[in-house]
C-alpha cells in the first residue's frame, strides 16, 4: 500500500502528538517537519527544516498539518498550503475563525481538503458530526462548555472553594492554563468555537468579533455559595440558537440546575448539545483539549484526506455575512447579588423572583429574577446596588 506523505508544522505539544500518532500508522509517513533550529528533535533531525519554502514547493507532501499556534504566521501557512494544491489540516481555532470562508472556498477551488476537526472539541468529533447533520437537519440550538481551562477552574472552585486566582495558579502549574490566561479566561477561545460551530450550524459566516462574549474572572466564591443554595452550579456556555428568522449567539457564564444537560460535564472536558428538527437532542461529550486528544483529531482529519486523495472533502458553506441577534433583545433570567436588605426594592425592579439567602454571607442577599430581556434587566439593575449578576440558562433541549 502506497503511504500518504505529510509534512508537520509545528513541533510544539500538538506536534509531537501527531508525529507519535502518525509514527504508529502504516499508511501515514511523515517526511517533513518545520519548526525553528531550537527545537529540532535529534532523533528525528533529518526530517526537520526551519524553511516553509522545503515544504511548500516539495511535491512529494499530500497534506500539510499546521499546527503552529498564533495567527499571522500560521494563517500565511494555510493559505500558502492550499495555493500549491496540497490538503491543509489545521487546528488553529483563531485562523478557522477569521478566514473559514476563504480557506474554504480556496480549497473547493483547488480541489483539495481543507479539515479543522481539532479546532472545536479536541477528541469530540463535532466538526464532521455537525457538517452530516446539517444535511437533514435544521439546527436550531447549540449549547457547548468548549474550553477546559475554565471548565476546570470553574468546576474547582464550585467543589472546593477555593479562590478564582489560586485555582488559576494550580491550572497553570498543571498545565491546563497558559502563562498568559487571558484568550481562555477572557471567554476569546470559547467565543472563536461557537462562531465556528455557529456558521457551520446556520450556513453563513459568523465573525466571532460580534459573539457577546464574557469572561470568568469576575466569578467569586460567593457566587458559587449562591448557586449551591439553588441547587446549581456556574459554567461558562458559548451558545447559539435561532429565533424568528434571527441567529443569537453568546460566550458568557450561566448559573445552571441539576436538569441541565450539561450540568454534569467537569474539569477539563468538554460537552456540546445539539438541537435539531429532524434528531432531536444529541450530545457530544469528551476530553476538549490535551496532547494526545487534540492530536487524535487532527490525525482522523488526516485519514479522511487520504480517503478523499484528488478531491474536495465536502464542507456545505456560504461566504455571505451572518447578521446576529441583538443580544439585549434575548429573553433569560438572571441571578443578582444585591447589597443591604430591600427586598422590596428587588422586586420592584425584577419582578416577584425568588430571594436567596446563604448563611455567612451578610450585607446583601441573591434575587432569581422574573424572565426579562437583557434590555430591560440593563434598565432595571439601577434601580438597587447591583453587586454581580450571572445569566441563568433554563433552556430545555425538546
Amino acid at each position: 500500500m502506497k503511504k500518504v506523505r505529510i509534512a508537520i508544522l509545528g513541533y510544539g505539544v500538538i506536534g509531537k502528538g501527531v508525529f507519535k500518532i502518525c509514527l504508529e500508522k502504516e499508511e501515514i509517513e511523515v517526511i517533513k517537519i518545520f519548526d525553528y533550529k531550537k527545537n529540532f528533535d535529534k532523533q528525528y533531525v533529518s526530517l526537520f527544516t526551519d524553511n516553509l519554502e522545503d515544504i511548500m514547493n516539495d511535491n512529494n507532501i499530500d497534506i500539510v498539518v499546521e499546527v503552529l499556534g498564533g495567527y499571522d504566521f500560521a494563517k500565511k501557512a494555510c493559505f500558502l498550503t492550499l495555493s500549491k494544491h496540497k490538503h491543509l489540516v489545521t487546528a488553529n481555532k483563531e485562523v478557522v475563525a477569521n478566514d473559514i470562508d476563504r480557506l474554504t472556498k480556496m480549497a473547493k477551488d483547488n480541489r483539495v481538503s481543507f479539515c479543522y476537526e481539532a479546532s472545536v472539541g479536541g477528541a469530540i468529533p463535532i466538526i464532521k458530526n455537525l457538517k452530516e447533520l446539517t444535511l437533514v437537519n435544521k439546527i436550531h440550538r447549540i449549547i457547548g462548555i468548549l474550553n477546559g481551562t475554565t471548565n476546570y477552574i470553574l468546576t474547582k472552585m464550585s467543589r472546593e472553594g477555593i479562590s478564582y486566582q489560586e485555582v488559576l495558579k494550580e491550572a497553570q502549574a498543571l498545565g491546563y492554563a497558559e502563562r498568559n490566561p487571558e484568550a481562555d479566561v477572557e471567554g476569546y477561545d470559547a467565543c472563536r468555537k461557537i462562531a465556528i460551530l455557529t456558521s457551520l450550524a446556520f450556513g453563513n459566516t459568523v465573525k466571532f468579533e460580534e459573539v457577546y462574549t464574557e469572561g470568568i474572572t469576575k466569578i467569586s466564591n460567593e457566587d458559587f455559595a449562591y448557586a449551591k443554595e439553588l441547587g446549581s452550579v456556574i459554567k461558562l456556555l458559548a451558545t447559539s440558537y435561532s429565533k424568528d428568522g434571527k441567529v443569537y449567539a453568546i460566550t458568557a457564564p450561566f448559573m445552571i440546575d441539576s436538569t441541565h444537560p450539561l450540568y454534569n460535564v467537569n474539569d477539563v472536558l468538554n460537552g456540546i448539545y445539539v438541537h435539531g428538527n429532524v434528531l432531536g437532542d444529541v450530545m457530544f461529550f469528551g476530553a476538549g483539549a490535551g496532547k494526545l486528544p487534540t492530536a487524535s483529531a487532527v490525525v482522523s482529519d488526516v485519514v479522511d484526506c487520504v480517503k478523499h486523495k484528488g478531491k474536495n472533502v465536502m464542507t456545505i458553506w456560504s461566504s455571505v455575512k451572518q447578521e446576529l441577534g441583538d443580544t439585549f433583545d434575548e429573553t433569560r433570567r438572571f441571578f443578582v447579588r444585591i447589597q443591604g436588605d430591600d427586598v422590596q426594592a428587588a422586586k420592584a425592579a425584577f419582578g416577584e423572583g425568588q430571594v436567596v439567602k446563604v448563611d455567612g454571607i451578610n450585607g446583601e442577599f441573591g434575587f432569581v429574577t422574573e424572565p426579562m430581556t437583557e434590555r430591560a434587566f440593563e434598565d432595571a439593575k439601577d434601580k438597587v446596588s447591583v453587586i454581580s449578576r450571572i445569566r441563568i440558562d433554563d433552556t430545555k433541549l425538546q
